[in-house]
């Protein structure tokens, strides 16, 4: 079946009472496009890096100023958190203009034409590409601003071709099983403009696209279609469970929305094979999967449990929790094309969801983590806090965080700043509820970096942030080096102290990819442990050691408090 006949079948499922002739134009705009030579599943060996532009460095000429930076950390794809054009009350996530990017980040005035910011942005893609690093940028897939042109037409009482861009009804009836996302923050999904009320998952200036309409699928994909061309290298489609709507059902994970992921994949497809779609899905991995579909959906999914329970293993000084959520149980098997991609926080957050988190688990993460309680994020839902500050500082439980998620299955996410160790912003934090009128707590974590003041603290080694920089880039350059790490199995195995004793504080396993066999070994406790060698019929080379020596007799392992190893297992 071709790419346009199984267009044909998404469309036909959708929208049996429209006519086919409206699809068909549409796809006679499309030229089909040719694999390039470059691997397709680049992703897989991955190292991402997500960062506000303007936080970061000012604009996307400060961000091309870094490329060496950033090259030289070990990043290889650079994940772009919103750049659309926006209001700005939701850090990007509330898009004006689809087809737009803020003029701010490219260094231009607002009259500044969209030929002009092609020019610019083609630019910083080339610089990117010049570095080897990868692009891909968020979409919001699922709303908009309330200051967006469709929204602002689809507000008028005369019918217009807007009218049905959004949901709208004369009394809040609709949709009320639909979880309210934003807890302590919005009251209801429903939004009182004039005499009407229109939907919303997020905030409530944030209403949401009505894809019954199929004008709003066409529209969409024409905008994925647009950057696709301009040279992006994938796109992570935000909030993408709650693209279909149902009354009587939660509005989650509906069919008719993994339809329409099938439908986005195969035009990108079509036109350039290729071009990653990741899934921003906060639901259970089972869940999740189903949006990797069958090689047809995305290519790739956040493994959002994962996140909290390498906090609560590090809590606990118990390995326990990592191993049960990536059993077979709760993590399913992913087709060989198909990545997780994992981190330590949902950029701003450690988030605690309870539709993938249990009660008895957030009220234990939260207790041991929220250690202010201006962190605190949606009623005890999320935690926002840098991970020095989760951490206390420490730059050994740091290093031991990042070690448990550049090591284990995935692709792993660093979040801007977490490098060297970036503290919460208080000041940024006042400044942005002032200017939002929103006591949103993660814009404690949404500071700018002070580049100066980093040239300082990186050139003094006693300096907390050089040691934070110094663990964490030793870490990535070591694991760039190893496929075993992106595409490898992984085997949990349980060690014994030099007692003969169990050890539940040390959490290690093998990565195999083909040949290549890597052994990680981890300490969650803040004690020192003596380990026998689990192999000592083989000889192993230390790729990473933090906290960790070799003793006689028997070449025992030492580690110290949150020490860790990396080992490749020699044949």
């Amino acid at each position: 079946m071709t790419n346009k006949s199984i267009l044909v079948k998404y469309w036909q499922t959708l929208y049996p009472e429209t006519p086919l002739t409206r699809l068909e134009e549409f796809l006679s705009g499309l030229t089909p496009g040719v694999a390039s030579d470059e691997a397709q599943d680049w992703y897989k060996d991955a190292t991402v890096y997500a960062l506000y532009v303007d936080l970061f460095n000012n604009n996307f000429d400060g961000l091309i100023d870094k490329m060496d930076y950033l090259q030289d950390l070990g990043i290889t794809c650079l994940w772009l958190l919103p750049i659309l054009d926006s209001p700005m009350r939701d850090a990007g996530f509330d898009i004006k203009n689809y087809d737009r990017i803020r003029p701010d980040l490219l260094g231009m005035s607002e009259s500044a034409s969209k030929e002009e910011q092609a020019i610019a942005f083609k630019g910083f893609l080339k610089a990117a590409h010049n570095h080897h690093i990868k692009v891909i940028f968020d979409v919001a897939i699922n709303h908009t601003s309330d200051q967006n042109p469709w929204f602002i037409e689809s507000q008028k009482t005369t019918p217009n071709s807007f009218s049905d861009y959004y949901i709208w009804r004369d009394q809040p009836d609709k949709y009320l099983e639909a979880r309210l996302l934003f807890k302590g923050i919005e009251d209801s999904n429903w939004e009182k403009l004039g005499d009407r009320y229109y939907f919303h998952r997020f905030f409530s200036f944030q209403p949401d696209l009505n894809y019954r309409n199929p004008e709003v699928l066409l529209a969409m994909t024409r905008n994925l279609l647009y950057w696709q061309e301009m040279g992006a290298d994938g796109f992570r489609a935000d909030a993408i469970p709650y693209l279909w709507k149902e009354d009587h059902t939660s509005c989650e994970n509906l069919d008719n929305t993994h339809v329409i992921v099938k439908f986005f994949r195969a035009v990108l497809d079509y036109v350039k094979p290729g071009t990653l779609l990741l899934a921003e899905a906060c639901q259970q991995p089972k869940e999740v999967v189903k949006y990797l579909g069958s090689g047809d959906e995305c290519h790739a999914a956040y493994h959002f449990p994962l996140m909290p329970m390498m906090f609560k293993a590090i809590a606990m000084q118990n390995g326990t929790p990592i191993k049960q959520t990536l059993s077979s149980e709760v993590t399913p098997e992913i087709n060989e094309e198909n990545q997780w991609m994992t981190f330590l926080r949902v950029h701003d957050e450690l988030s605690l969801e309870l539709v993938y988190v249990s009660e008895e688990d957030r009220q234990y993460i939260h207790s041991r983590y929220c250690l202010d309680p201006k962190w605190d994020f949606r009623l005890g839902e999320g935690i926002s806090a840098r991970l020095s500050e989760l951490m206390q500082r420490n730059p050994d439980k740091i290093a031991l965080s990042y070690s448990l998620m550049l090591t284990l299955t995935g692709t792993p996410v660093i979040y801007y700043g977490d490098e060297f160790g970036k503290l919460n912003d208080e000041t940024y934090y006042n400044e942005q509820i002032r200017l939002t009128g929103k006591d949103d707590t993660r814009f404690l974590v949404r500071g700018r970096i002070d580049w100066d003041q980093l040239e300082a603290d990186l050139s003094d080694e006693n300096n907390f942030h050089f040691r934070v920089f110094e663990l964490i880039f030793g870490m990535l350059n070591n694991r760039k080096k190893q496929k075993a790490f992106g595409r490898g199995d992984t085997q949990f195995v349980d060690l014994q102290n030099h007692e003969g004793h169990d050890c539940p504080g040390v959490l290690a396993y093998y990565r195999t990819y083909h040949k290549e066999q890597l052994l990680i070994i981890n300490n969650l406790s803040d004690k020192l442990i003596k380990l026998k060698n689990p192999i000592p019929e083989k000889d192993m080379a230390i790729l990473f050691p933090k906290g960790m020596r070799v003793e006689d007799p028997d070449n025992q392992i030492v580690l110290e408090p949150y020490g860790f190893v990396w080992f490749l297992v020699l044949e």
